[in-house]
Parts: structure tokens; C-alpha cells; sequence
């Protein structure tokens, strides 16, 4: 019965390939036929199924068949009264959320460390950022979640606040307290948005943190293709409860969608969903237990390296697929273990000041996998064997905090200039500075540039961490509003 579950649009794109019809339409390569030969090798009989947007599949637009009932089956599956697919990322899942349930001018709360997409859908919406700085963790040297006392005295004090966006869990598995955050939301009239983006396979378990939905949120975008079987780019957002106008979702996700959308795309969130909905208990269980030989392949080098657990999290819920590995007593940058991974054909998902992060799905029950833990086993030997001092970062690894002094829309339109990095303090900042992964901006537009700012990004450009979002990637400029 399982096997039997309904994928509507892979069935539709199936049925559309067996009735070989030749296509003088879109796109180009016509099913493969004028495809590059390397490409169209590698790409096997799934390039037949890139096909175009035409009445027999469906309209993402104004999906009345199959991809209404695809998402319709998704929504059911996550407990949400409406499910939206992005084929834009989560990016657009979260532009969409925010443009749903603000308009212009209208404030927002959420955390300073939120991820930089989040700044796209402010300029979008013109919409007023009130920022909260979240808890940090000094010992791992990473920023938490904010707490819902926080949230609780943001919106006693400010009642024009009329939504709150969280990022939960975080990009190292940290849940926020996103029952009592909601709970506190919907006392005080606001809306709760979440950034779920590393939770999409939340919810199907007891074994992992409960999903936004579950706790009460009235939104959330999910990156599908991060932990789940979906094809990179691959993202939903979801709606429930009556606090949201389903329509104005609906409208904002068309605004910000592709009118060419990738039908191999929208297939692969049709078989992430059936696969969840069917399998999402066993494949949880599957992504702790393979997550767990990590951990106690990692734990059993007592002396000193140490790996993030819950208990870590000052009370909060941490999903444990994403393993968190300090290497500061070691005397080893996240940056240099990264590295030394990769030398030994192992590609890790964060490197930062202090830690690599790993991160565990379902897929990792492989002879593969095992052969990839005996490999990181023999890089953690011979680091062992090779023990430095201890490092102290704590200005490499703590953000410092920022001062908002124009609105990220207003900064969008105005003049700009580039000056020496050097020369940038007191001015302006005219352009996002993040550095990636996570992506979470250490300068959003229409902040200042202070002397401990530089100092951060100094610190991070020579840790060897690239940067995102300045025209001058390499930092020795930054873009500032002219005078």
C-alpha cells in the first residue's frame, strides 16, 4: 500500500512522455534530442521529462489539476491549510511570506541573525526591521535563538509590530521555543513567520523537535531540497489558520514564481512529499541513528574535542542530524578541519571559527557513509597526533552588534560609492556583507561601519571563510551611501 502513494504530477509528466508526441514548442533541446552530448549522457531519460509549461501538466500559476492536487496532498502531509511550492529556493518562500502578511511600512520583528534572503523580502515589501539580538553560545561561539521574553517585551512595547519571523531551527539544528513564541504572538494581534528552511523533515517524529505548524506558527517556508529527496532549489511554503488571506499567498507566490517553470523541479517536491508522507517516521529514525555514529565516532576523542548536544542549547530542543564538532582545543580553525576533510573526500555542510558542522539525512545508510566515517576517523587520528594550543577566537567568532540607521528600501535607491574598507567607519554601509555558509549578513544595508565590524570581517577573510553580497568580494572595499 505504501509504494501505491499518489505523485500527480510525475504521474501526468509520465503519462505525457509515453504518448510521444513531438514537441515544437519549448524547450529548446526538445527532449534531449539537440541537447549537448556529454550533458544529455549524464542526464540519462530524465531530460525527456523537461518539458514545458501546457494544459496537459498543469499550471503552477493557476494550478487546477495535477499540481493543485500535488500541493493540495503536500498540505495535508504537513498539517497546513495551504501549501505553495517555490521553485525560486526558500528564498522566495520567505519574500512570498513576508509580502503576505505585511504591507508597506508596517513592522516586522525578528532576529538580527536571520538569514540574508530576509533583507531581500524587506526591501521588496518596504517593510520596517525591528531586530532582537538572540542568546549566544561562547562556548561553541555561535549565535542561539531568541527567547520569547524577549518577544514578550518587543511587542508590549511596540503595538505597530504586526508580525515576528523566526529562524527555526537554526542552520546548527536549534529550535526556538516556537510554541510559547506563538502563544505570545497571537496574545499581543501578530502573526509568527518561521524560516524553517533546515526543518522540512520535522513533525513525522518523536525523536526530532515538533514542526512550526505543530507549535502554532500561522507560516512557513521550508527548504525541501535540504534535507529531504527534493532537487536543489526545491521549496515549499506553507499557510494554516485564518490570520493570512490563502488568496494574497497565492497572488505574492505567482508575482515572485518564473512563468517557465522546471516541471523536473516541481516532479522532484511531488516525490519528496510522497516520500515523507509515507516513510517520514522510518526516515527520521534512519537520519538519527546515522546521525548518532557521528556523534560517538566524534565523542570518543575525549580530550578536547567537543561535540554540541543538547544540552548545549540552554533549554531549547536541537534536531540532532546536524552534528556540531569544536576543534578550538585542538588549536584547529572550523575553516582548516574543513579543508582537511575535503583532502580525505569529505564535504561538510558549515565551517566557522571553532566548529564544522555536518549534516545527516536519511540517505546516509550507505556502505558509503561508513566508509566516509572511517575516513573522517583517520583525518581525527592524525589530528589528535598533531595537537596544537588551544586557539582563542572569541573576536573571530562572536558578530558584533549593529546600528540601523536608514531603512534597507530607502538605502536600495540611493547613491553609493566604494571606499577602502579601512576608511568605512562611521559611514553608511550601502550593501550586504555576509559571509557564506550561513549566510547571515554581518552588515545589512543603511547600518554603520564600526571599527569592531572591520575587525570581524578582517578576522573571517583571514580564518579563509568567503564573503557574499559586496560588489568587491574581496573586501578591501566596501560600498557605502555617497555622500
Amino acid at each position: 500500500m505504501k509504494d501505491k502513494i499518489s505523485m500527480p504530477l510525475i504521474e501526468a509528466m509520465l503519462q505525457y512522455k509515453s504518448e510521444d508526441v513531438y514537441p515544437l514548442h519549448t524547450p529548446g533541446h526538445k527532449g534531449g534530442r539537440g541537447m549537448q552530448r556529454l550533458l544529455r549522457q549524464e542526464l540519462g531519460a530524465s531530460v525527456q521529462m523537461d518539458v514545458s509549461l501546457m494544459s496537459e501538466l498543469d499550471d503552477i500559476h493557476e494550478p487546477k489539476t495535477y499540481i493543485k492536487e500535488a500541493q493540495e496532498l503536500a498540505a495535508q502531509t504537513y498539517g497546513s491549510d495551504a501549501c505553495f511550492w517555490a521553485v525560486n529556493g526558500t528564498s522566495q518562500a520567505i519574500h512570498a511570506m513576508l509580502l503576505t502578511a505585511l504591507n508597506p511600512g508596517e513592522k516586522l520583528l525578528l532576529p538580527r541573525n536571520a538569514h540574508r534572503s530576509v533583507a531581500g523580502g524587506l526591501v521588496l515589501g518596504g517593510i520596517e526591521a525591528v531586530y532582537l539580538q538572540p542568546e549566544y553560545q561562547p562556548e561553541f561561539g555561535i549565535q542561539m535563538q531568541v527567547t520569547v521574553q524577549q518577544i514578550e517585551a518587543a511587542l508590549a512595547q511596540d503595538s505597530k509590530i504586526k508580525a515576528v519571523l523566526l529562524t527555526s531551527p537554526n542552520y546548527y539544528g536549534v529550535a526556538a521555543d516556537v510554541r510559547a513564541i506563538a502563544d505570545c504572538c497571537h496574545a499581543h494581534n501578530a502573526v509568527l513567520l518561521v524560516d524553517e528552511a533546515h526543518g522540512p523533515h520535522l513533525g513525522f517524529s518523536e525523536l526530532l523537535p515538533p514542526s512550526a505548524l505543530q507549535c502554532g506558527a500561522d507560516a512557513c517556508a521550508q527548504s525541501t531540497h535540504k534535507i529531504l529527496g527534493a532537487m536543489t532549489q526545491c521549496s515549499m511554503l506553507h499557510v494554516q489558520g485564518a490570520r493570512l488571506d490563502l488568496q494574497r499567498a497565492a497572488d505574492v507566490m505567482s508575482l515572485l514564481t518564473t512563468t517557465s517553470p522546471n516541471y523536473l523541479l516541481m516532479a522532484s517536491l511531488d516525490a519528496a512529499r510522497a516520500q515523507v508522507q509515507v516513510y517520514g517516521k522510518e526516515m527520521a529514525a534512519a537520519a538519527v541513528q546515522a546521525a548518532a555514529k557521528l556523534r560517538s565516532l566524534c565523542a570518543a576523542y575525549s580530550s578536547g574535542l567537543r561535540v554540541m548536544e543538547t544540552a548545549d542549547c540552554g533549554g531549547l530542543q536541537m534536531d540532532s542530524t546536524k552534528v556540531t564538532v569544536n576543534f578550538a582545543a585542538w588549536g584547529y580553525t572550523g575553516v582548516e578541519v574543513g579543508e582537511l576533510f575535503r583532502e580525505a573526500r569529505v564535504a561538510v555542510e558549515l565551517v566557522d571559527a571553532y566548529n564544522v558542522l555536518f549534516l545527516v539525512t536519511y540517505a546516509d545508510v550507505t556502505t558509503d557513509y561508513d566508509e566516509a566515517l572511517a575516513r573522517i576517523a583517520a583525518v581525527l587520528n592524525k589530528m589528535q597526533a598533531q595537537k596544537r594550543a588551544p586557539l582563542q577566537l572569541a573576536a573571530a567568532a562572536k558578530v558584533p552588534q549593529t546600528q540601523a540607521v536608514l531603512p534597507l528600501r530607502d538605502v536600495f535607491y540611493r547613491a553609493k560609492k566604494a571606499v577602502p574598507l579601512a576608511e568605512a567607519v562611521g559611514k553608511i554601509c550601502g550593501e550586504q556583507v555576509s559571509f557564506y555558509p550561513p549566510g547571515i549578513p554581518v552588515l545589512l544595508p543603511g547600518e554603520l561601519v564600526t571599527e569592531e565590524i572591520i575587525a570581524y570581517c578582517r578576522a573571517q577573510k583571514e580564518l579563509g571563510l568567503p564573503v557574499s553580497g559586496p560588489a568587491d568580494s574581496s573586501l578591501q572595499t566596501i560600498r557605502v551611501i555617497a555622500d
